[in-house]
């Protein structure tokens, strides 16, 4: 296989994306070992440390998807045309949402039927697909098109597939989660996960600039983004379906400001997350250190980290189980029908998550070592 030129490695990208890849693993390690048979985002049941949990892990997707767009862009400064780099961002693309669809739903239920989950790959597949052609306009347009459409999105929010008759699932896939025709599932509309890529993409021109020039710009539009979050979150005006409101006591108060849409992801939803990214960009860029060496492992090997991160935490599941009580065949992406014997309190989830970052981090190693020595082409869609 033809070997082509890689981005080179960027400390401050490959520590933020290992940060999390290892607080997604929290998530789903949660999913599949709780007790618990509600959503922590219900704050009328939910506990402060039960809704932190979650909402730790909101900052998984957002900095994944503007890191695959930053990626793009090293790509370009690493000597690749625009051509190729467009030609890998449609075939990684087109693969992503194959495995979505089959090794992936099958790691998600152990199983093969229907319905199908369209979950974060098929989003992030589908937003590389969009990137090879947006890549081929000028930056400025990219980033312009990209922030005008992560602004504005929320203002479709009243629109429901019910309004466009035939072409309902269309904006299924577009913008509003559900199910296409009891056989699909789109839990990641594409608007404006597709943005999220872009702007990274946009972004990834600051690691072209001398260090200090870029270090105080990622600061100072972090903290921009953070700031407008808080103001507008505050006013409760726009940027997301739902308003905050007064809770139980001050700490659910907090829990309710930071309860903001995951899908699609609102405004205020990626200005709560992408705004600390990027200041957590700059200041990782002077990070050295064992314990960054380790943390990096994880964020170099992204894709291999999350289809083994899958199987791995499915099957201690399934172990777990059936040691509690004899059988495993429930466990699956419909967390709700689990019995009520099964699972663990938030205290067992971590232990559980502890021992999943632990077996992952030598299978990552190995396989990061592995991309580092064979520049193939076929590892890059890995």
């Amino acid at each position: 296989m033809e070997n082509v030129a890689s981005p080179r490695r960027v400390t401050s990208v490959d520590l933020l994306r290992g940060i999390v890849m290892i607080l997604m693993a929290l998530d789903h390690t949660r999913d599949y070992f709780s007790i618990l048979r509600f959503q922590p985002e219900d704050l009328s049941r939910a506990t402060f440390g039960l809704f932190m949990t979650r909402w730790v892990t909101h900052y998984c997707a957002p900095t994944f998807f503007l890191l695959a767009g930053v990626g793009a862009s090293l790509m370009l400064r690493a000597g690749r045309t625009k051509g190729q780099v467009s030609t890998f961002l449609l075939t990684r693309g087109l693969w992503l949402i194959f495995l979505e669809i089959t090794v992936l739903h099958f790691a998600w239920n152990f199983n093969w039927g229907f319905p199908k989950f369209l979950l974060v790959i098929w989003a992030l597949g589908l937003s590389m697909i969009i990137l090879a052609a947006l890549l081929h306009l000028p930056t400025r347009v990219v980033a312009a098109f990209a922030i005008s459409t992560i602004v504005l999105h929320n203002l479709l929010d009243g629109v429901t597939p019910q309004m466009l008759g035939a072409l309902s699932p269309l904006w299924t896939v577009l913008h509003s989660p559900g199910l296409i025709a009891g056989k699909i599932f789109v839990g990641y509309p594409i608007v404006p996960w597709f943005a999220v890529m872009a702007l990274g993409y946009a972004l990834g021109e600051v690691f072209s600039w001398e260090p200090s020039r870029r270090k105080t710009f990622l600061v100072k539009a972090g903290v921009a983004v953070t700031i407008g979050f808080v103001l507008l979150r505050l006013s409760n005006t726009y940027g997301n379906p739902g308003a905050w409101s007064s809770q139980r006591n001050a700490l659910m108060t907090f829990a309710s400001f930071l309860n903001l849409n995951k899908y699609p992801p609102s405004l205020l939803y990626l200005a709560m997350t992408l705004g600390p990214a990027m200041i957590a960009l700059s200041l990782f860029e002077s990070a050295r250190g064992k314990l960054v060496d380790i943390i990096s492992v994880y964020g170099k090997v992204p894709f291999f980290y999350y289809v083994l991160h899958l199987f791995l935490i499915h099957g201690l599941s399934v172990a777990f189980a059936q040691w509690q009580g004899g059988d495993w065949r429930f466990l699956s992406l419909n967390t709700q029908a689990f019995p009520a014997w099964y699972g663990v309190s938030l205290p067992g989830v971590y232990l559980a998550w502890a021992i999943v970052i632990l077996l992952l981090y030598f299978p990552c190693k190995w396989f990061a070592g592995l991309k580092g020595r064979n520049k193939s082409r076929w590892l890059s869609y890995l």
